[in-house]
């Protein structure tokens, strides 16, 4: 483990440096890992651990996840399974099904989580709502966690680009004594770019925070807010798309991505970096009290409540994507289809 210091704090990090590839393939030698669930995390995670020499089933119930699962090469009978079967035959039993999935295949799945074995999320909702979620593992196994930071496509696309995804690990139960040694060797087994220590409360509270406010929820808001007003006040739905989305994730984004926002600012303009100086303050005063309104509202696990209850319903995914066509049909987001025709790369 090396110390690495995070903006003045000392935090502890684990690369493949530290942790071997090697070495984990030597923790992991005996464990058969089960995947369940093949929709967002399932593929990338399945594939990296089987590109990097682990034995890796996978489970998942037939359909259309179940037949990309075959065109992505699991084999039904050999290393893809029912849900139940993985289960079984899995040392280390990963819940990569959605929050959703898990709680209504968690009365099956439990029964399967025999002495020994790990209970692997990639996600600390269930564990940590518990009493919302009825999910409350066996006191015998250990439960673990490797949470990639950024979805289960981007992990894979850097793994084949010879880069790693950053992700926090955590450890809820140690039931074998090997429960952190096998969540690290896990960790670097999918290709982790670093791995940083958490718990499952605050991975669970960090990530419905951060996927409401700056990921999502919020910079979708501050999008809209900014291509209204623009519109409002008679700029054309080109010039106001390419003023608030496609300079933002076209040319300003890599520049802040890659060497951090002050850089950025370095490289543009003297009159953009006064009124971005000036600005900045002023949006994040009148942000931040939203800001903690939505960790409380995730804290006291209302969020997550909310979460279950709309995602239970038998109509959620109908209603699900009729939200997402208005999203796509708005004017907005419908001048940014034929921008991205038009940029170079399309022509």
């Amino acid at each position: 483990m090396a110390e690495m210091n995070f903006g003045g704090v000392v935090e502890t990090v684990v690369t493949s440096k530290e942790f071997s590839l090697d070495k984990a393939r030597e923790v992991l030698k005996d464990e058969t890992i089960a995947v369940l669930g093949y929709g967002i995390q399932g593929p990338g995670q399945a594939c990296n651990l089987r590109d990097n020499g682990f034995n890796v089933i996978v489970g998942q119930r037939e359909g259309k996840t179940y037949d990309k699962a075959i065109a992505d090469g699991w084999v039904p009978g050999k290393t893809l399974f029912s849900l139940e079967e993985a289960a079984e035959r899995g040392t280390i039993v990963c819940m990569l099904l959605s929050d959703a999935g898990q709680i209504s295949v968690w009365p099956q799945i439990k029964k399967y989580l025999t002495k020994g074995k790990a209970l692997y999320y990639s996600h600390g909702f269930a564990i940590n709502w518990s009493e919302r979620t009825g999910v409350v593992p066996p006191d015998d196994i250990d439960v673990i966690m490797v949470a990639p930071k950024g979805s289960g496509t981007s992990l894979r696309t850097m793994f084949c680009e010879g880069r790693g995804l950053n992700c926090s690990y955590a450890v809820y139960q140690d039931a074998t004594g090997r429960a952190e040694e096998r969540t690290l060797a896990f960790g670097i087994g999918i290709g982790a770019g670093y791995l940083f220590k958490t718990t499952f409360e605050r991975e669970a509270t960090s990530d419905l925070t951060g996927e409401r406010g700056s990921l999502m929820g919020a910079i979708e808001g501050l999008l809209e807010a900014q291509y209204q007003v623009l519109r409002e006040h008679g700029h054309s739905p080109s010039e106001a798309f390419n003023e608030t989305v496609e300079e933002l994730t076209q040319s300003l984004g890599p520049l802040f991505g890659a060497k951090g926002m002050d850089w950025m600012y370095a490289n543009c303009s003297t009159t953009a970096q006064r009124g971005a100086l000036d600005w900045a303050p002023r949006f994040r005063d009148a942000i931040k009290p939203v800001m903690e309104w939505l960790y409380l509202s995730v804290k006291s696990g209302n969020e997550a409540q909310i979460s279950i209850d709309s995602n239970s319903k038998p109509d959620y995914r109908e209603k699900l994507n009729e939200e997402l066509r208005q999203m796509r049909e708005s004017e907005m987001w419908q001048a940014g289809a034929t921008v991205r025709k038009l940029r170079p790369e399309n022509n």
